[in-house]
């Protein structure tokens, strides 16, 4: 029920500078920095943190020092600023898994220009759909969904306006992370990744390996999403590399490993050297067990356990989307009758209107149809293609919309929705006559598609909810939130395209056309939307390993453990969930010693804490610093100088590889007692 009382801070009546060119320009490279750092950090560890609460923070400071801003303005800085994230997460989701189709099928289309036009598609379509929305679920229900991080952006933007420096911390972060990428990506004096593993011929515990990325992102995500899910992720981790691996390769022959992963393409043959696990057909052996049972049989485990978290997700979830979907279609009649005209109407009521989400839809559908870089054999599959996602798309955000409403963005099942979204369509596609592999590329569109508009319809809502609170002009923050899409898609795919290259490094250890894929960026989701578009249209899947990955999660789910989060943990390398694990752990150890202060905190409180604020500045800080050093690396010139600055043969050969891995553990501790101790002061 709406709340009529409720009196913005910023009252209709009042005329204030709000789009401005200023607001557009910054936003715009907010959301460029976010978008690239979040699609760094997507492909790496298979998550993402919101972005519009250090946007504000980081806004308010610059705005107030150097730009003038007004509230506002600040709040069209970060609405346009955190579509890059939104758009990033749901890209990297879903479309690496072109890559991965059958027999290369789809790597045609892992191309810039394809990458570009779907994320602009998706988040287009993700805020077109939230026009006719935002009176139903923002302003009517105000009262019920309190869209958690909407509502707490628009209390740190109302608590900047009123003054503080919020974010010199944030800044601190950045700052440090920078710092700690240069000594470890470029001088190496800190180890990346420093690993122990037990030999194979170890009879108890055998190709056993511990491992872990010591790198800030890590760390600050890790500090934001708390001790519960990290825990959770790391135990998925525990599972798969010291309890399944070193079990199944005390039971499968090298030989059968290697035949596995020639089926599955990341070994030529069984007379040619190299692939995972790097296999030595002389003595018919691996010099690394562990990888190559990960990728012979447990990432498959993992995968089919995050499609069945996924799915679990969303079926517990059918009660909330059943009922926002009558509530929200009830609404949009009243909605499109006040929005077809603006005459009259307060500046806080104005929407765009329900005329430009039909011509919108329409165009849409019409571009998907005739646009060459997207798949599809003639302009009629394509018009079907268009059509299943601005159907699926207007049902999903929707759903979207109202669940973050209740839940937050950070637990929004985009995943679950996707899984979802393809199966249905590989369904319409079997009942059309549509079979086999030349179907696979379209089927994903339609998934990638959805999954980028609901992840942007999810931060579309809490963007529309904060300028409810301030008091913005609904349909000037509509038209930032398209700038905003369509700036840091360009971004995005640039990121996407140069991560994927290989470097030398990665060249020699066994990486070959795409470093998507490898332990480097495993994009786990994107693995999992192709090996389901696989296995419906084509047949080609090893069910048996599929299906175990099933009822782990099913498991996991009975053991009221969040199965999802398991899942993750299980599908990703442990070098990825045990550091952001460690980041959990010290953020519980700060809750535990302000609850023994008896220290209650408010939740904008605690986005607004110093311990959040750092984590942030560590999150974009090491992801961003991670990108432009990748970009580096991408370049002849610049990779030979990178490859002479750095130090880490002389420390290995000075100190041994143990000794070197005990230095960058030692900067990983110190980087968490720093974050341990400035989250503890006030």
């Amino acid at each position: 029920m709406a709340d009529n009382n409720f009196k913005p801070f910023v009252a209709p009546e009042v005329r204030m500078k709000e789009f401005t060119l200023k607001s557009i320009l910054l936003g715009c490279i907010f959301g460029i920095i976010f978008g690239a750092a979040t699609t760094y950090l997507a492909l790496k560890a298979g998550l993402t943190v919101s972005a519009s609460i250090p946007i504000a923070v980081i806004a308010i400071t610059l705005g107030r020092k150097f730009f003038k801003t007004t509230i506002l303005e600040n709040n069209i800085i970060q609405t346009t600023g955190s579509a890059g994230e939104s758009i990033a997460a749901g890209v990297v989701f879903t479309l690496p898994g072109f890559l991965f189709l059958s027999d290369g099928i789809g790597k045609e289309y892992f191309n810039y220009l394809t990458i570009l036009t779907l994320a602009i598609f998706g988040g287009i379509l993700g805020t077109l759909m939230m026009i006719p929305l935002r009176k139903s679920l923002i302003v009517k229900e105000h009262g019920v969904l309190p869209y958690p991080e909407g509502t707490a952006c628009g209390d740190v933007l109302i608590a900047g306006e009123k003054g503080g420096d919020f974010a010199q911390t944030a800044f601190y972060g950045l700052g440090f992370a920078f710092a700690y990428a240069i000594l470890q990506k470029v001088l190496r004096i800190i180890a990346e990744t420093p690993e122990y593993m037990t030999r194979q011929a170890n009879k108890f515990f055998p190709s056993a390996k511990f491992s872990a990325d010591i790198t800030p992102e890590y760390m600050g995500v890790g500090y934001i999403i708390g001790p519960r899910i990290a825990g959770v992720l790391v135990a998925g981790g525990v599972l798969s590399w010291l309890a399944l691996i070193p079990l199944l390769s005390s039971l499968i022959p090298a030989e059968t490993i290697a035949t596995q992963l020639v089926k599955l393409g990341y070994l030529a043959d069984l007379n040619t050297a190299g692939g995972q696990g790097n296999w030595n057909p002389s003595l018919r052996t691996f010099d690394d067990f562990s990888a190559a049972i990960y990728y012979a049989y447990v990432r498959q485990i993992g995968a089919g356990a995050v499609a069945a978290g996924g799915f679990i997700t969303l079926l517990k979830t059918i009660p909330t989307i059943i009922a926002s979907f009558k509530g929200s279609l009830s609404s949009i009649k009243t909605a499109g009758e006040q929005s077809g005209s603006n005459a009259g109407v307060p500046r806080t009521e104005r929407d765009l209107s329900l005329k430009v989400v039909a011509l919108g839809s329409l165009a849409l559908i019409l571009l998907m149809a005739f646009l060459p870089q997207l798949p599809g054999e003639s302009v009629m599959q394509k018009l079907l293609v268009g059509l299943l996602v601005v159907i699926f798309g207007a049902f999903f955000v929707t759903v979207s919309s109202r669940i973050v409403g209740l839940i937050g963005s950070s637990n929004n099942p985009i995943s679950g929705m996707t899984i979802a979204t393809l199966m249905g369509t590989c369904l319409v596609f079997i009942a059309v006559g549509w079979t086999g592999r030349v179907y696979e590329p379209m089927a994903l569109v339609v998934g990638g598609m959805i999954c980028i508009a609901a992840a942007n319809a999810g931060g579309t809502s809490q963007d529309l909810k904060s300028g409810y609170i301030v008091g913005a002009t609904p349909r000037y923050q509509q038209i930032a939130l398209f700038i905003g899409a369509i700036v840091s898609s360009v971004v995005i795919g640039l990121t996407v395209k140069f991560l994927d290259n290989p470097t030398a490094e990665m060249v020699a250890h066994g990486v070959k056309d795409h470093a998507i894929g490898s332990i480097y960026f495993p994009a786990p989701q994107g693995t999992l939307m192709a090996t389901l578009d696989i296995g419906i249209l084509s047949g080609k899947l090893d069910w048996q390993f599929v299906i175990a990955g099933a009822f782990l999660a099913i498991t996991m789910e009975l053991c009221g453990i969040n199965s999802l989060s398991f899942a993750v943990g299980a599908y990703l390398p442990l070098s990825t969930t045990l550091p952001i694990f460690v980041g959990g752990a010290i953020r519980g150890l700060v809750d535990y010693k302000q609850k023994k202060t008896n220290k209650q905190l408010k939740p904008e409180e605690e986005e607004l804490g110093k311990g959040n604020l750092f984590a942030t500045g560590l999150v974009a800080g090491g992801a961003v610093a991670g990108v432009v050093i990748a970009v580096l690396a991408g370049f002849d010139s610049t990779a030979t100088v990178l490859n002479k600055l750095h130090m880490e043969d002389g420390l290995i050969t000075f100190l041994g590889t143990g000794g070197y891995y005990i230095i960058g553990c030692a900067f990983f501790a110190f980087m968490g007692w720093c974050l341990y101790r400035i989250a503890r002061k006030a």
